[in-house]
């Protein structure tokens, strides 16, 4: 399989709504993704629900209670074909509550696709200043991914008259492809992380549907942590892009998650474009791309290299095939942007470091972690120690979609089976690293370049908010303000603040208040950067530069690796 077509991990972030499960799952099953009967066994159950248009989401969204919530909790990975790659698919939540798992999924990705939604008020919700678009954007730059295609997206405004007083989610069928959960049906919002696949001409794409309500930001910062590119879903609505795009919106705090957690290349997709005044109205297009460009600009992306596809997630206008309800538009579909994405350098030469996305238990096998392979390479029979605990046990053996690995390479989301390790004594967060070469171990503190973005008052020594690092959540103290900086430059400004406040940047010394892994930036990029979150919201970013580790005290090794050594 990898000799034919390189993999690739695709994070589908922004804006709660703007329709991310919806045209990931149509994108799965117009490549094959999925089964004919499956989509019209999710039909039935959405129609049942009054979510008759929730039948591709429902594809990516396993939780029955993001089936039930119509939202994207956790983040979803799927996998298709073009004709250059495999990607991988990280459909990322774009749920304010939910953004840490955003930032998971995006921080593994090689590209974002941004999904915009066109309609009048959506994009406008989805790019003021509180937006998800603008933030899903300035994330994904700041997590490192450097490549985005933007997708306008549209969606048939249907008659709520009769279902006033009903659920209102019939527009949900192709995001119930995605969410599987009953929690996330009758929301109507994805929770977890769903990992579907396809293929495009190019590449083996793994999709990470992560959550775009912020609830659940903590596992959209999950699936995002993952992705090559981020696909940014904008809502072009009236209303749905402007709270996107507001300064609390998810398209705004998405973009930059993504960017944060090194996610350097992005897909905007401006969604509904049926729905704008008038329908597929050029205006309302250009209206979106001018100011998503200005924001992803702001954030560190360059708009020039990321290409915006109006896109209808819900019919399929323009995500494989042009549509001739969109004949002013000139540029690649959405598929043709996937396989534009650029294909990034993996670092197969340095130590192992595959970040834990979850844990399982499986009858008949045992305990299987699953992450994404950041660094080095795993293969069947290494001895790995996790950190920050220092547990170390043999692999029996490496996974990739159900199919066998005999090693797997950076950017491979894999799961794999190891021996005498209960589920409880693995989190997520966690970091395997082959015992014989450089094993990760706890940072008892920690050197970072930070900049502030988004904190309403000062901050000084001691203030404590959750560091989203990799896919790590972990609350930790600001020890020290060493010195204040210029952002642009680096030149030192001043010694020992007090405080440090928007815009300012600076050099600060962290203490997880709970064990975890970090690196430095330079060695080991991926575990290198992160984001800063309190009040629910991306409050600073930045990069590690230097690391005190301590050694493991009592750590577990099994009988497997015990006979390795």
């Amino acid at each position: 399989m990898r000799k034919e077509k390189v993999h690739i991990n695709i994070v589908v972030i922004g804006h709660v709504d703007s329709g991310k499960s919806t045209t990931t799952g149509h994108l799965i099953y117009k490549l094959g993704g999925i089964d004919k009967r499956v989509i019209e066994r999710f039909e039935k159950e959405a129609a049942e629900m009054n979510k008759r248009s929730f039948k591709y989401a429902w594809v990516l969204d396993k939780l029955k209670a993001e089936r039930e919530r119509g939202i994207t909790i956790d983040i979803a990975l799927w996998k298709f074909e073009t004709t250059k790659y495999y990607c991988t698919v990280i459909d990322a939540p774009g749920h304010r509550d939910f953004i840490k798992n955003m930032i998971t999924g995006t921080s593994q990705a090689d590209c974002a696709v941004l999904i915009i939604d066109s309609t009048t008020g959506g994009f406008e919700a989805g790019i003021s200043k509180d937006g998800q678009t603008r933030e899903h954007a300035l994330l994904a730059f700041t997590l490192g991914v450097k490549q985005m295609i933007c997708c306008c997206n549209k969606r048939v405004i249907e008659r709520f008259e009769k279902e006033a007083a009903e659920m209102n989610k019939r527009s949900f069928k192709y995001a119930w492809v995605l969410d599987k959960l009953k929690a996330e049906r009758e929301r109507g919002i994805t929770i977890d992380i769903a990992l579907w696949k396809f293929e495009t001409t190019k590449y083996y794409c793994t999709v990470i549907d992560a959550p775009g309500h912020r609830d659940f930001i903590k596992n959209m910062i999950t699936g995002t942590s993952q992705a090559d590119c981020a696909v940014l879903i904008i809502d072009s609505t009236t209303g749905g892009f402007e709270a996107g795009i507001s300064k609390d919106g998810q398209t705004r705090e998405h973009a930059l998650l993504a960017f944060t957690l090194g996610v350097k290349q992005m897909i905007c997709c401006c969604n509904k474009m049926d729905a704008t005044t008038p329908k597929y109205s050029k205006a309302r297009y250009d209206e979106i791309v001018k100011e998503v460009s200005s924001y992803l600009k702001k954030v560190g992306y360059n708009p020039d290299k990321i290409p915006f596809v109006p896109i209808s997630g819900f019919e399929g206008d323009n995500m494989i095939e042009r549509s001739t309800n969109l004949d002013w538009y000139k540029g690649p579909t959405l598929l043709e942007a996937l396989d534009l994405i650029q294909e990034p350098k993996r670092p197969t030469d340095k130590p192992l470091r595959l970040p834990l996305q979850d844990v399982y238990k499986i009858g008949g096998i045992g305990t299987v972690p699953v992450g994404r392979v950041e660094t080095g390479v795993l293969k069947p029979g290494m001895v790995v120690t996790f950190g920050p605990t220092g547990l170390t046990t043999e692999v029996k053996s490496v996974e990739m979609h159900h199919e066998a690995l005999q090693e797997a390479l950076p950017g491979d989301n894999v799961g794999f089976n190891v021996k005498n390790v209960a589920v409880k004594d693995l989190k997520r967060g966690f970091v395997a690293s082959n015992s014989k070469e450089d094993p990760a171990k706890e940072a008892a503190s920690f050197t970072s370049q930070v900049i502030i973005m988004n904190h309403p008052g000062q901050i000084g020594n001691g203030y404590a908010p959750v560091l989203d690092c990799h896919t790590s959540h972990i609350a930790v103290k600001f020890a020290e303000i060493l010195t204040k900086i210029d952002r642009r430059s680096g030149k030192e400004l001043e010694k020992e603040p007090k405080f440090l406040k928007n815009g300012d940047a600076g050099f600060v010394k962290m203490i997880p208040t709970k064990p975890m892994v970090v690196e430095t930036f330079s060695e080991y990029p991926p575990l290198g950067r992160f984001a800063v979150r309190d009040m629910r919201q991306t409050v600073a970013v930045g990069v590690i530069k230097s690391v005190e580790k301590k050694d493991p005290t009592g750590a577990k090794v099994t009988k497997a690796a015990a006979k390795k050594k």
